[in-house]
């Protein structure tokens, strides 16, 4: 059985399908997905709606995302969030103009069942963005660092590789587990444009909703698969780009 772990899709629903294709997802294969799963492209509530029935034949874990936590808001209290809104809220409220109320239900359901994170039975982490403390995410005094922390990225990546791991200095945060799966921070960011890897901390997310494809990776064997930009997917639109 594969692990697959599954990027930022951030409403593009084409993208995803044509990820799965390429991959040769089974039901013998558990999918986990690192969250933010709307807010970008125009099909945020079709994301939701095809995880929905993904998950009754397929093995499926869902994090949630810092975008997800905002249309969560949205859905249960109608707060638009001013942030949310001009980073892709816009476009996902739209999506939902044709959802009827019981599917809405089952959206705001779907929504309130995501974990915050998870940890397998080989101790490896899957979480939307990071956590502060050094012992560990149950431990985290401010739930949203799980889906907002970039310090754990940033001190993976900066790590100076010739300190050992009985160092005194070396970072405890990443002694915790066998290996931390994160999303939230595109690689684009450091003109990349694939899974990138600092430390034992692996970055699934690869600018899905801007510039980049959407990615997945098999732990096991380090494998990945990407679907076309989603900028060619979705032609007539911006995504979250400025342009």
């Amino acid at each position: 059985m594969r692990t697959l772990v599954i990027g930022d899709i951030h409403g593009g629903l084409k993208g995803l399908i044509q990820l799965f294709e390429r991959a040769e997802i089974s039901t013998d294969d558990k999918l986990v997905f690192l969250g933010d799963y709307v807010d970008g492209w125009s099909e945020s509530a079709q994301v939701i709606s095809y995880l929905i029935q993904l998950e009754k034949n397929y093995s499926c874990i869902f994090i949630k995302g810092n975008h997800d936590a905002w249309c969560i808001d949205w859905l249960e209290e109608e707060i638009v969030n001013e942030v949310w809104f001009v980073h892709g809220g816009r476009l996902t409220m739209e999506s939902y103009r044709e959802i009827s109320d019981s599917e809405m239900q089952e959206h705001l359901s779907f929504f309130r069942r995501m974990k915050d994170y998870y940890v397998d039975e080989e101790n490896n982490l899957f979480i939307h963005a990071g956590f502060s403390s050094m012992h560990g995410p149950d431990k985290e005094r401010y739930s949203s660092n799980y889906s907002w922390d970039r310090t754990l990225w940033e001190m993976a990546l900066t790590m100076d590789n010739r300190i050992a791991k009985n160092s005194a200095i070396y970072p405890k945060r990443l002694l915790l587990y066998h290996e931390i799966y994160i999303g939230h921070t595109p690689t684009l960011y450091y003109n990349v444009e694939v899974p990138m890897n600092g430390c034992n901390v692996w970055n699934i997310d690869t600018g899905a909703a801007f510039s980049g494809k959407l990615s997945c990776l098999d732990i096991q064997t380090k494998d990945f698969w990407q679907s076309d930009a989603l900028q060619s997917l979705y032609p007539n639109e911006k995504g979250r780009n400025k342009r």
